[in-house]
């Protein structure tokens, strides 16, 4: 986010005292071979999730549900990064095309605002897992009938779930046995 905030200055910055771009082939090279090396890495990175993310479910949730932080920080960077280079691409271009500078401004100030975007989002869900996270509601009703489903139990009082870490989730459930079952069969 302090990067964000730099380009949201650098922005407003160019805005105040707009000059002109010099050697304008220069950037858009740069930019070009840029955004070309970073759709390797958002391919990769889109391989990568589709491995671990289940069959109909949208980036969004992916991103939202991963319980492996790894995963949803790169596929969002390089999201963010192909996009901040487009915004720097059509910034610099109009720059050149029109000769109005302003275009070169408005690119640094949306890259800022994306910059802070992707962060926040990314404290969110890092934060999430960081603090712990229960299972979701499916995974969670199915270990609620996999412990009532034996006949042991009369019901089920109370349960809590919390993931450990991405393939470890602990479960403490507080049951309700039948009165006349003896104490050896409970234990």
């Amino acid at each position: 986010s302090i990067g964000g905030v730099f380009s949201v200055i650098e922005g407003i910055d160019k805005l105040q005292h707009p000059h002109e771009l010099e050697n304008l082939w220069l950037p858009l090279v740069v930019l070009l071979l840029a955004i070309g090396l970073e759709s390797f890495s958002l391919r990769t990175a889109i391989r990568e999730s589709n491995h671990h993310r289940a069959a109909g479910e949208s980036w969004f949730g992916f991103i939202r549900h991963a319980k492996a932080p790894e995963l949803p920080v790169v596929l969002l960077e390089d999201v963010a990064a192909l996009t901040g280079l487009v915004f720097a691409l059509f910034g610099v271009g109009l720059s050149g095309l029109t000769g109005n500078p302003v275009f070169d401004a408005l690119g640094t100030l949306l890259i800022g605002l994306l910059l802070i975007a992707v962060a926040i989002v990314l404290g969110i869900e890092t934060k999430s897992l960081l603090v712990g996270e229960g299972a979701r509601p499916a995974d969670q009703r199915a270990i609620e009938a996999a412990i009532t489903g034996g006949g042991e139990i009369s019901h089920l009082i109370h349960i809590k779930t919390l993931y450990l870490g991405p393939d470890e989730l602990l479960v403490a459930a507080k049951l309700g046995f039948a009165a006349d079952l003896p104490l050896a069969r409970v234990a």
